[in-house]
């Protein structure tokens, strides 16, 4: 007998052996729960690091202990993924969500009630740091799990899209985060910055709670692990696939930091057409997201997607690094369309490492992609300011080029995407 082809099928089972909870149709509530957990997460992670203004006068840092302090949630994802993500595969993504969502909750409560500036108390730079950390550390764990539950409830037909809408919750969540918490920082005080997202992450932990539930994996097609077995972390070509999506997060951080300093600085371009340049990368990026995903699903082309994402990034870096000097107009468009190049591959890539490993090591591949990604995220900007002293952008721009150029390189091979049976 066949395998099943669809998550419909896997419910069928279930209902076979008396199980009702779900009908075929709850794994695109899935992966509403799924988005709705990680926007909360990113609403955090983005709208914090541009509260930096008042951060800085409210809590009395120095810009590099601002930059310490902010560069603490990165480094506490990076360190975390790949234990949270075994912890994922052992006990279940739901165990797993929960747990995430409500210790980072628990820590943006205790942050609100004793990390906060007031009256005459100011929280020292270590104390916000470790919050900072802990943040992060917690927080990591919402990445892999919903991840994972996305991966088991839907087949490899529909992973991609699924995937794909499921990563877009990040700059979705984070335009949120952007677009309240510096407001609420500036007019109220760091309290209700903190409490806010502890609210949306206790909302996506009671849906997670209420609705969310474990498929059986036995009937779910592509969940035994791959490779016989072996550890994602013992296999050379998931490696290549992450430390390649690490590469392609440089021209996507490089480009979202430091995009407004460099035309503002050399081309002196109005804060307007900044603006305009960022927007354009970041719901052009979130819709190239959602269109990769469903275009991989219908050519099973993941692989040759990541590496034509990953030329097409370099290549317009490259032309923005040749026209430093030239038209503003031609350096925004190339980093504006560089930078739609450089956030389109997320969803293909992370759909891509997973179903490498197999639904039931999926959660351990996603905490490796994770690891990278966030890592070079961290390190991205601490690297870029201190090239650019030695050096000059038009050099800086090459480098974040040949970054992504480097990806296209280091990923495995383009062969297409196997079919399921």
């Amino acid at each position: 007998m066949s395998a099943p082809t669809s998550a419909g099928a896997s419910v069928a089972a279930r209902q076979q052996r008396g199980e009702r909870r779900v009908g075929p149709r709850h794994r695109w509530l899935v992966l509403g729960i799924g988005v709705a957990a990680q926007a909360s997460f990113s609403a955090a992670i983005s709208g914090i690091p541009v509260t930096g203004p008042s951060m800085r006068s409210a809590y009395h840092l120095s810009d590099t202990a601002l930059g310490f302090v902010l560069g603490a949630i990165y480094l506490g994802i990076a360190v975390s993924e790949i234990l949270w993500g075994q912890w994922t595969d052992r006990f279940g993504e739901r165990r797993i969500l929960l747990l995430g969502l409500l210790s980072t909750a628990a820590v943006l409560v205790l942050s609100a009630a004793f990390v906060s500036p007031s009256g005459g108390y100011v929280p020292s730079t270590a104390l916000l740091a470790v919050a900072m950390l802990a943040l992060g550390v917690f927080g990591g764990s919402i990445n892999g799990s919903s991840g994972r539950a996305v991966m088991a409830w839907f087949q490899d037909g529909q992973r991609g899209f699924a995937m794909s809408v499921r990563q877009t919750a990040m700059p979705a969540g984070g335009a949120i985060g952007i677009a309240v918490l510096p407001w609420l920082a500036e007019s109220y005080g760091f309290r209700p910055v903190y409490g806010t997202v502890a609210v949306l992450c206790l909302l996506s932990a009671g849906m997670t709670w209420r609705w969310l539930h474990e498929p059986d994996l036995s009937a779910v097609p592509g969940a035994a692990a791959a490779a016989g077995g072996i550890s994602p972390l013992r296999r050379w070509d998931i490696w290549r696939l992450a430390l390649a999506s690490g590469l392609l997060t440089v021209p996507q951080f490089g480009i979202l930091t430091f995009t407004a300093v460099f035309l503002h600085d050399v081309d002196h371009v109005a804060t307007g057409a900044t603006v305009a340049t960022l927007l354009v990368v970041q719901i052009g990026g979130g819709a190239a997201r959602i269109w990769s995903g469903r275009f991989s699903d219908r050519h099973r082309n993941r692989r040759q997607m990541i590496k034509i994402f990953g030329l097409s990034a370099g290549v317009l870096v490259l032309a923005a690094a040749a026209l430093t000097h030239q038209s503003p107009w031609l350096v925004a468009g190339a980093l504006a369309l560089g930078g739609v190049c450089a956030n389109a591959w997320h969803g293909v890539a992370y759909t891509e490492v997973a179903v490498m490993a197999g639904v039931s090591r999926a959660g351990t591949a996603l905490g490796l992609e994770n690891t990278t990604v966030f890592a070079t995220g961290f390190l991205t900007p601490l690297l870029i300011p201190i090239l650019l002293s030695a050096t000059s952008w038009g050099l800086v721009w090459t480098v974040v080029a040949v970054a992504s150029l480097c990806a296209v390189v280091l990923a495995p091979g383009s062969l297409r995407t196997a079919r399921q049976p």
